[in-house]
């Protein structure tokens, strides 16, 4: 079979786009049963299925007759087609455009042969040199990091010794020139002089492709040098941008849990490891690329992002949004999963075990949560104009979605979170649902008229700032939280703006600090009257847990049932309204988001007596 008219990455890249299941089931009534899929073999006759498909591996089997392939090798016996064929009209299929199968290309595939086992031989030399004596310090370095020999050995850790040409004289050895080592991204060739190994006195990550083959490798320094991490320069095999650190180990994790975990770093990916979660992937010291979103769809529907909870993991959450948001598609999207600020995955590990990493990860949120939460946070909203400009922030976003369906859903998605946040009505659906302006907790504008709040609504309000005013430290708790939360009274919603904005700037503030903060911003006359006991209606503060005396933990758990209650009432209000909408529209954009705030309203229903720590608004 002439294989080598094509580049392996080319057929690699074939077989990674289309699941073997995918192919063969349209054709062959597959079962799903744990790890594979059987069915009837279409190459023989038979009563009992004894034809297997298996995505992990990418091949199938017939135990019966045989029959054994690809998905290039099944479109051949089953359609009758020849190799170049097959792979023209799977191409096709995958999105890739043919190659040229020219002597050059035939040329080029035995070279990157070539060049796979160069870098497998460079592969075993580093990790037999962390094993030796100039290893210790790499050795002692990853017992610090509470690294043992399996995990060593599964991720195949290696040394690269500091010396000048320590893995070119080994591969001279091995009768490798310089060149083709030069080519495989081992050696540097400088203007004048001789060759020198690329990695010196590094702890070495080695890079594998789809298919578990070594195409590169990760550098770190142990010391303060600078950079910290270097990659293998590119060439034929390695690709920075399209390559995922742990790709291949974590694709059957993967599958096994509809989900993919995108770590920052190779550490971060082997904290996960030992933290029980296989399916971690890292891309190389780069925000994620498009060729890299795209291969962790075919894991997952929806890839869950891990960043530090900084400022800096807010930034590349938005350019991993930025870059995912023209891509995405009905099922593909993207999760985001924050960790406390001044943590990673490891140090997570270390100090609260696997279980609360895992729940990290577990309640990672969606991308139109982080997308609304990074508007309000870059925005103050206490003017009309500042709020359209907010408006006109989310619209430019949602813009950029290439799919339709997805496009007008999240366009509908963002103007009801700005509809309700605001409390502006939509004008739609009143004579089936009756008059939205009565109901409680909502500040609607209809007719021109601009209804009062309902007191319930107020009170809430008043409470949870109070609690917040004289308990600062709930701020970083609930900074998401407090941003999503919709206020019924401007003044309200004015103070709820700026705390919101205090907390997203991350610094710890005491009670003091925040009052004198607040008063800067124009609020100090409206802060002495809500933090007055007798200012509400001659009667004093009922809940306990907003006092100034009140402990922390009776705070906080005050705060959270309260916030409850108020996003319940807000979301039962916009249920009502969605209801007449459809009513009245009966269109799908209706009808989705009726679906979403009902899934909305089960969530907080759900989160009603959850610890006040793992609310999310």
């Amino acid at each position: 079979m002439p294989t080598m008219s094509f580049a392996p990455q080319f057929l690699d890249e074939i077989r990674a786009r289309l699941p073997a299941s995918e192919i063969v089931g349209r054709s062959v009534r597959l079962t799903h049963r744990g790890r594979e899929h059987t069915g009837l073999c279409p190459f023989h006759k038979e009563k009992t299925p004894s034809f297997t498909v298996n995505d992990d591996k990418a091949f199938f089997h017939c135990f019966g007759c045989g029959a054994h392939g690809d998905v290039i090798g099944f479109v051949m016996q089953n359609e009758g087609l020849a190799f170049p064929e097959a792979v023209e009209r799977l191409a096709g299929e995958a999105g890739l455009a043919m190659p040229e199968r020219t002597p050059e290309a035939r040329a080029r595939a035995e070279r990157q042969t070539g060049l796979y086992e160069i870098i497998d031989k460079a592969a075993v030399w580093f990790r037999r040199a962390l094993a030796r004596d100039d290893g210790a310090a790499a050795r002692t370095y990853l017992a610090n990091r509470g690294l043992d020999q399996a995990v060593i050995e599964r991720f195949g850790l290696g040394w690269a010794p500091d010396r000048r040409a320590a893995l070119k004289t080994f591969l001279a050895g091995e009768g490798v020139p310089d060149s083709a080592a030069i080519e495989a991204g081992l050696l540097r060739n400088p203007d004048n002089g001789e060759a020198y190994d690329f990695f010196r006195g590094r702890l070495m990550f080695p890079i594998a492709d789809g298919r578990g083959r070594v195409v590169g490798f990760g550098g770190r320094t142990l010391g303060d040098g600078q950079p910290k991490y270097i990659n293998s320069a590119e060439n034929d095999l390695f690709h920075k941008g399209r390559c995922l650190y742990n790709l291949s180990a974590a694709r059957r994790p993967a599958r096994d849990a509809a989900s993919v975990i995108v770590a920052e770093g190779y550490m971060d990916v082997i904290a996960f490891a030992r933290a029980g979660l296989d399916h971690a992937v890292a891309p190389l010291g780069t925000a994620v690329t498009e060729d890299q979103l795209n291969g962790l769809w075919r894991l997952a529907a929806e890839p869950v992002l891990c960043l530090d909870g900084d400022a800096a993991g807010r930034r590349a959450a938005a350019r991993a949004a930025e870059r995912a948001l023209p891509l995405l598609a009905p099922g593909r999207s993207l999760k985001f999963a924050f960790l406390p600020q001044g943590e990673d995955p490891d140090s997570l590990l270390a100090k609260a075990g696997a279980a609360v990493l895992a729940d990290k990860i577990e309640h990672a949120h969606p991308l139109v949560d982080v997308l609304w939460q990074q508007a309000l946070s870059g925005h103050r909203v206490d003017t009309p104009e500042r709020r359209a400009d907010l408006r006109k922030t989310l619209d430019n976003q949602v813009a950029t979605i290439k799919d339709p369906t997805v496009r007008g859903l999240y366009q509908s998605e963002f103007r009801a979170r700005f509809d309700t946040t605001f409390g502006y009505a939509r004008g739609r659906g009143r004579s089936r649902a009756g008059d939205r302006a009565s109901r409680p907790g909502r500040m609607i504008y209809q007719g021109g008229q601009k209804p009062a709040a309902d007191p319930d609504s107020a009170r809430r309000e008043r409470i949870m700032l109070v609690c917040l005013l004289n308990h600062p430290a709930l701020l970083d708790l609930f900074a998401e939280d407090l941003a999503a939360l919709s206020f019924s009274s401007p003044a309200h919603d004015a103070i709820r703006s700026a705390l919101a904005d205090i907390a997203a700037d991350g610094d710890a503030v005491d009670r003091d600090s925040l009052r004198a903060a607040l008063a800067e911003r124009g609020f100090g006359r409206e802060i002495t009257r809500l933090t007055s006991s007798m200012a509400w209606d001659g009667s004093q503060l009922a809940e306990a847990f907003a006092r100034s005396e009140a402990d922390d933990a009776e705070a906080r758990d005050g705060f959270h049932h309260l916030a409850v209650r108020h996003r319940r009432a807000a979301l039962e209000d916009d249920l009502r309204a969605a209801e007449a909408t459809l009513a009245e529209a009966m269109n799908e954009e209706a009808l989705a988001h009726l679906v979403a705030l009902r899934h909305q309203l089960d969530d907080i229903d759900n989160l009603q007596d959850a610890p006040a720590a793992e609310w999310r608004a």
